[in-house]
């Protein structure tokens, strides 16, 4: 009984060995690109904005009606004014620390620091502001446009 477990083991320690080992030789060349479609971060295109960040639109079009989903990264020491946007968006961090604040009161020491993993829902028409203090920061946004960033009345 004794050998026969050993037999056992030693093929199953074989079995996985083989698994792990040919998992390493799948490219994505290998996968069918009508199934499914890949982007690394090299591949991402960025455009870079005025107000200290920059974008990379994954799908759809904030400008136009529909779903869209899109990086942002904001840069280090930038923050958005109080704004905010006709429909709602949901918001994940990604890296870095995001930094955000409600009201049209723009006061950027009252903002709460948000590490990655956070999610956050921004509701329609309700005033926030947002960025990064010390560091580069990436937040994943969804929604639905048209997405228009309207200025709010700073007091």
């Amino acid at each position: 009984m004794p050998i026969i477990r050993r037999l056992r083991h030693t093929w199953l320690i074989a079995l996985a060995a083989i698994t792990v080992l040919s998992l390493g030789t799948v490219k994505a060349t290998d996968l069918n690109p009508a199934a499914i479609n890949i982007k690394l971060p090299k591949d991402l295109t960025w455009t870079e904005n005025p107000a200290g960040n920059a974008v990379a639109l994954l799908r759809g079009d904030p400008a136009k009606p529909g779903p869209y989903i899109l990086l942002n990264r904001w840069h280090a020491h930038h923050m958005s004014h109080p704004h905010y946007h006709p429909n709602a968006r949901y918001i994940t961090v990604i890296s870095g620390t995001w930094w955000v604040g409600t009201g049209t009161k723009y006061d950027p020491n009252s903002t709460v620091p948000l590490p990655p993993g956070s999610y956050v829902t921004h509701f329609a028409n309700q005033v926030h502001y947002d960025g990064a203090k010390d560091e580069d920061t990436v937040i994943e946004i969804v929604g639905d446009g048209p997405a228009p960033s309207i200025d709010a009345e700073v007091k």
